[in-house]
């Protein structure tokens, strides 16, 4: 395997956003030219089959902690993969979140190096009740409601690799396959608690752009004509998604004999999404045509465009448990599955497999409260992460392993608002032993910009 190098450098926000809408160059019009422009912002063999790599939804915040997700509730993070966290929210929060990442990749024959940037999401959550008017109005905080906006990448398709063969009538060939697109998804999601019982749905619209090429050469044969196939695919459809989550609070006895809360609390979550099909609208082009350009000779074999078709998303769910001692410690552990052997495409069949995954992550702030130690309000995350890869390969089902660090930096903004910069590192591996390994390195970052003055009930005296 040979592979060409990509390399991206992360965009500005307001440019890439735009792009995400702009739809690429049709199959109608390479039908009459030579090699399509395909650049894959990846070079990863596996995102070939099904809708490409799937991209993990964690935040930075819970990126440093195992991608922890079933469990996690904080006053000034979304945690979107589970909408019952958003109850729990004290400050509108708008988050941006980049990755980067260095991967060795190796198979049987060689190795490469490659690298990847993009946008890992953007999100918009608030409360629906302002805690600054509950305090000022002396009323109890025990029932609260949230809501967010978000959009993220799903999956991403990016490939650039060429196969050599050997024909015993045509000598040697060459078979060049390229990929790339993806999927994104926007979310409405809202949520809504009772005292320590917290519930959330998302209502998700996917869409996204697949283009994946496969030209044979025949290398062996002057002025031979070179045949492709090039598939296209546009999806578009909603899901939706459900959380749950409930905190058992321990509790001592204050000064007046009254039981009330000490901060130390165990956290029940659940999570997933709902099963369900998108539409698909696909071309297809076989032609033939003069790799070299020196034969003036094209001849388009098969080309279909618009054909409609659909695509089934598997279902998943996560449940887990976590202990915190609030503004202090947190632990936590979940399992989930997700059953990629429901997947179907119409236009595209393949058969993926179900997927389990195992996830635990501890935070740590030495002192919350501090004035004069900037490092001892930090939040100090670890985790650990292993997880199945629905694709297989020669019958061998690919696996990730992983351990994540992270930080949480406090950034003081006027009007005593918290915000946070966080930062997630993880080193893991991923592939099928002995035929497709991958060594990786990821960095996520993560800007949480929080006010907690939305929605404040201003009085004039």
């Amino acid at each position: 395997m040979s592979t060409k190098l990509c390399k991206t450098s992360l965009p500005y926000f307001a440019l890439l956003v735009g792009l995400l809408f702009v739809s690429g160059q049709t199959l109608a019009q390479v039908a009459n030219t030579d090699f399509i422009d395909i650049r894959p912002k990846q070079n990863s063999p596996l995102s070939r089959f099904g809708l490409g790599d799937p991209l993990d939804q964690v935040h930075a915040a819970q990126a440093g902690m195992g991608a922890l997700q079933s469990t996690y509730q904080d006053a000034f993070h979304l945690n979107l993969l589970n909408p019952a966290s958003l109850a729990n929210l004290q400050a509108t929060s708008f988050e941006i979140g980049l990755y980067g990442r260095s991967s060795n990749i190796t198979d049987r024959n060689a190795s490469a190096t490659t690298y990847q940037g993009n946008l890992r999401y953007l999100a918009l959550g608030f409360p629906l009740r302002n805690p600054i008017n509950l305090s000022l109005e002396q009323q109890q905080n025990s029932w609260n409601a949230g809501m967010a906006f978000s959009l993220a990448p799903t999956t991403l398709v990016g490939y650039d690799l060429q196969l050599k063969g050997n024909d015993e009538a045509a000598g040697s060939t060459s078979n060049n396959l390229k990929g790339n697109g993806g999927a994104y998804r926007v979310s409405w999601s809202t949520a809504a608690r009772f005292r320590g019982l917290s519930g959330g749905v998302n209502v998700n619209y996917n869409f996204g752009k697949l283009t994946d090429s496969r030209v044979l050469i025949f290398d062996s044969i002057p002025e031979a004509l070179a045949t492709e196939f090039l598939d296209e695919i546009s999806l578009s459809g909603f899901t939706l998604g459900y959380g749950v989550q409930y905190a058992i609070n321990f509790k001592d006895l204050n000064e007046e004999g009254e039981s009330v809360p000490n901060g130390k609390r165990i956290i029940l979550g659940a999570n997933g999404q709902l099963g369900g099909s998108v539409d698909s609208e696909s071309s297809l082009l076989f032609r033939k045509f003069s790799p070299l350009g020196n034969v003036a000779v094209r001849d388009t074999i098969s080309f279909e465009e618009n054909v409609q078709g659909t695509v089934d998303l598997p279902a998943s769910y996560t449940f887990g448990v976590a202990y915190e001692d609030f503004n202090k410690f947190f632990v936590g552990a979940e399992y989930g599955r997700t059953a990629y052997g429901s997947y179907r495409n119409t236009r595209q069949p393949e058969q993926l497999a179900d997927i389990n995954r195992m996830a635990v992550g501890v935070q740590w702030i030495p002192n919350a409260s501090s004035y004069n130690n900037y490092w001892a309000r930090v939040r100090y995350r670890l985790g650990a992460r292993m997880e199945d890869d629905p694709r297989v390969i020669d019958g061998v089902q690919a696996r990730r392993n992983a351990v994540t660090l992270g930080l949480g930096l406090p950034i003081s903004l006027p009007r005593q608002q918290i915000s946070f910069l966080d930062l997630a590192v993880e080193y893991g591996k991923f592939g099928v032993p002995d035929i497709l390994d991958e060594s990786y390195v990821q960095l996520t970052l993560g800007f949480s910009l929080n006010d907690n003055s939305w929605f404040f009930k201003r009085k004039l005296n």
